[in-house]
């Protein structure tokens, strides 16, 4: 087994001159960083105060499962010679919030929309989803339904 480790920095950047005095006292700006890579704008959802032009934590995590299924998709497509043209997810994240403001996310679909060179390969390229799902780091990790409604086209 081999371990791969990843480092990201997370600095808040909504200190409007009183810190955190009080709830309406700061801004939920932050940016995520990692080493020799773009900084990615972070606010908290705009029910929360947060910055709507920024991307929040629930859009990240929602951003990372599609991602991580689109990238093993891509390379399941390619070890079985199935030639994939486009691809694009609109992928949508439920959570639920508790009353004390707590919550977590109860599923995430990913609504992959496939382009095949070969339409003959259409059959191949659907199931090729499901073991994309079984090889992704993020949907292994988490402990809510990751599904995929996909489109091949």
């Amino acid at each position: 087994m081999k371990t791969h480790c990843y480092e990201t920095t997370i600095k808040w950047t909504g200190n409007k001159g009183s810190g955190t005095e009080s709830y309406r006292s700061y801004e939920r700006n932050y940016t995520i960083s990692a080493a020799a890579k773009q900084p990615i704008p972070g606010s908290s959802d705009p029910t929360f105060r947060g910055d709507p032009a920024r991307y929040n934590p629930e859009e990240l995590l929602v951003a990372s499962l599609s991602s991580c299924h689109m990238l093993w998709y891509l390379h399941l497509c390619a070890e079985a010679g199935v030639i994939i043209t486009e691809y694009s997810d609109t992928a949508l994240g439920k959570m639920e919030e508790n009353e004390d403001g707590s919550g977590k996310f109860t599923e995430v679909v990913l609504r992959p929309r496939v382009i095949l060179a070969d339409v003959s390969k259409r059959e191949l390229a659907e199931s090729l989803h499901s073991a994309a799902h079984k090889m992704c780091f993020i949907a292994n990790s988490c402990n809510f339904s990751v599904k995929h409604e996909p489109v091949i086209l």
